[in-house]
């Protein structure tokens, strides 16, 4: 048996971004505390919140829909990791490797908001709340890289995209490995990754050192 919802007092008007933001916040408490989605009920939200089930439906369609806003709220931070990564790094190169061990790193250590970010399927032209901000923060980040790489003669001219996305498939299936199979002889640290990302930016045409 479950223990009684706290009631909880009743909100001023106009309050209701408050509570959707306290929805996301204890959503992604029990995210993080239980390892995993499918361990998240909307009930034991609604408990942590103080509120009942049918006032959590009134800010979320359903329980995809919430979680959906836990990642996207979640990987808002991802913008400045990618951001503290490119400073003070002028080589090129060297910053897009940065870039690349950056987007693992942070994977690593948020791996069950990662896990549950990636493991949802979204339709082809209606992309998640979540992918519109890896969009606006990994993508831009490694966009802005590699255009400049294209325009300084580093890479040959053409759509960036192309190159974006294959640092970005990189990066994530080093990251993805490494969470999910982290009994595999990674070695310590980062180092296989770094070598990874490496083996790719040679084969972009990264000079040999």
């Amino acid at each position: 048996m479950t223990d009684p919802v706290e009631p909880r007092p009743r909100s001023p008007r106009g309050s209701g971004d408050q509570l959707a933001d306290e929805i996301i916040d204890a959503t992604t408490e029990l995210l993080i505390s239980l390892g995993s989605a499918e361990a998240v009920s909307i009930r034991a939200v609604a408990q942590r919140v103080g509120v009942t089930s049918p006032s959590i439906y009134r800010h979320f369609d359903d329980k995809d829909e919430l979680l959906d806003a836990v990642c996207a709220h979640y990987f808002e931070r991802f913008a400045d990791v990618m951001k503290q990564a490119s400073e003070g790094v002028d080589d090129l190169w060297d910053r897009v490797l940065a870039q690349g061990l950056a987007y693992i790193r942070f994977a690593i250590d948020n791996d069950v908001v990662y896990r549950t970010a990636f493991v949802r399927i979204t339709e082809p032209g209606r992309p998640s709340k979540t992918d519109e901000v890896l969009l606006s923060s990994a993508f831009v980040y490694f966009s802005d890289t590699v255009e400049q790489m294209m325009a300084q003669g580093m890479l040959e001219p053409g759509n960036p995209v192309t190159t974006v996305m294959k640092l970005w498939s990189a990066a994530h299936g080093v990251a993805s490995l490494m969470i999910s199979k982290p009994g595999l002889p990674w070695g310590d640290g980062l180092e296989l990754a770094e070598q990874t990302l490496r083996a790719v930016a040679d084969g972009m045409g990264r000079p040999r050192v």
